[in-house]
Parts: C-alpha cells; sequence; structure tokens
C-alpha cells in the first residue's frame, strides 16, 4: 500500500506487497481518511496509471468494507482511498448471506486484510422498509422480503431496548451485523481472537459525511462513538 501524503509532497510509490498494518492501524488509516474527506482536502491515493499497474498481479486490501448498497455510500470515496485498498461487499441494509461471509472470509484469510467494518448509514431505506412491513404487516414483492427479514431482528432489539429513533435503529442494526458476522463466522471469529483481525461497526452521516464508530469487537478496538 503506497503512502498518502499532502499535495505537493513526496509519496512513496504504489506497490502490491502485502500490508504490515495490524488492525488498529489499519482503523486509523479509515479515520484519517475520512477526516480528510469531510473537510474538503481529499489526497485520492491510489487512484494513477501507476497503481492500476502495481496491483494488477496481485491484491493486498487493508480493509474489508461490508456496506449498505446504498449509492451514496461510495466507500472509496468516504475513505479517501484508491485502486487495492478496500476489499468492498455492499448489500441493502448490509445484510450478511452466505455468499457475503464467504467473501469476508477469503479477504481476512487468503488476502490478509486485518480489519472488517460494518458500514450503515443514518437515514437507513432498508430499515425504514422493514418498519413499515411490521407496522402494516405486509410482505414487500420478490426478494425485499428477504431484505426485510434480516433487519426485523435487529427492529426486535431495538424494541426491547426503548429505542425507537430511526437512526438510533440503525446503530442497533450495524451492532447487530457486527456480531452476526461473528456468530456466523467460526473462520472470521478465529482469526479475530487469534488477534489477526477485529470487526468495527460504523455509521455514516450522509449530510456531513463523517462516520462514527458504533460498535467493536475487540471491544477496545474503536473508539466510543461520538
Amino acid at each position: 500500500m503506497s503512502a498518502a501524503g499532502a499535495p505537493g509532497t513526496q509519496r512513496t510509490p504504489a506497490t502490491s506487497e502485502a500490508p504490515t498494518l495490524d488492525p488498529e492501524q489499519a482503523l486509523a488509516e479509515l479515520r484519517a481518511g475520512n477526516q480528510r474527506f469531510v473537510t474538503g482536502a481529499p489526497y485520492h491515493p491510489n487512484q494513477d496509471a501507476g497503481r492500476r499497474a502495481a496491483v494488477a498481479s496481485a491484491q493486498h486490501p487493508f480493509a474489508v468494507i461490508v456496506g449498505c448498497a446504498d449509492s451514496r455510500l461510495a466507500a472509496e470515496i468516504i475513505f479517501d482511498r484508491g485502486l487495492g485498498d478496500l476489499f468492498v461487499v455492499r448489500t441493502a441494509g448490509h445484510t450478511t448471506g452466505p455468499e457475503v461471509l464467504g467473501s469476508v472470509e477469503y479477504a481476512v484469510t487468503v488476502l490478509g486484510t486485518p480489519l472488517v467494518v460494518v458500514l450503515g448509514h443514518d437515514s437507513c431505506g432498508a430499515v425504514q422498509a422493514a418498519r413499515d412491513s411490521v407496522a402494516t404487516g405486509s410482505t414487500p414483492p420478490g426478494h425485499l422480503g428477504a431484505v426485510v427479514d434480516a433487519v426485523v431482528p435487529s427492529l426486535r432489539r431495538a424494541e426491547a431496548a426503548g429505542v425507537d429513533d430511526i437512526n438510533g435503529i440503525v446503530d442497533i442494526h450495524i451492532a447487530q451485523t457486527v456480531e452476526a458476522l461473528l456468530d456466523n463466522s467460526p473462520v472470521l471469529a478465529a482469526e479475530v481472537a487469534a488477534g489477526r483481525c477485529a470487526v468495527v461497526g460504523m455509521s455514516y452521516r450522509l449530510a456531513a459525511g463523517e462516520v462514527r464508530e458504533v460498535a467493536a469487537v475487540p471491544a477496545g478496538t474503536a473508539r466510543a462513538a461520538a
């Protein structure tokens, strides 16, 4: 992974070598990139022809992003990264079926990625659709029902906690997805237990562009939620 520098400064040439980052360092890279994006001073690292050539034969992303498929949630832009940096898996409401789990396991065990991030966002349409479905007792047509069914456990958890605000429910759903990844993937859980990987839940604010951390395993990985 090439080191991103401020405009006008020398940068380390792009490389396809495996990253040497630990989970905390990988998380720090994402925080720094998001801060650049929020303040309107992105570096746009690893997006040139040299980087394209460097990663053509191999990839070593430093983070997996399990994100919502919302069109406003483009991970490489939000975190100011480039080619080969992020291994991105996206579904509506960041739901986690077998294909998602297998993709995460591939990144963590084959590519050696040290960090998995569940990326949700405020005003999530999948969460709202699930709320509407439960409230009306209706089932969405086609495969939308599978998305709703995957979110309903988070609604039940929010109800038990007395949380009714849509963004509060989103935070709970993000935390629920973090738990689901670990509960349903012994492979990922083993990597976390060995200290080779961490799983962090983040919520993105559509208007402000900021991400904040709402859940983490191990618990000390992420800072307290803002």
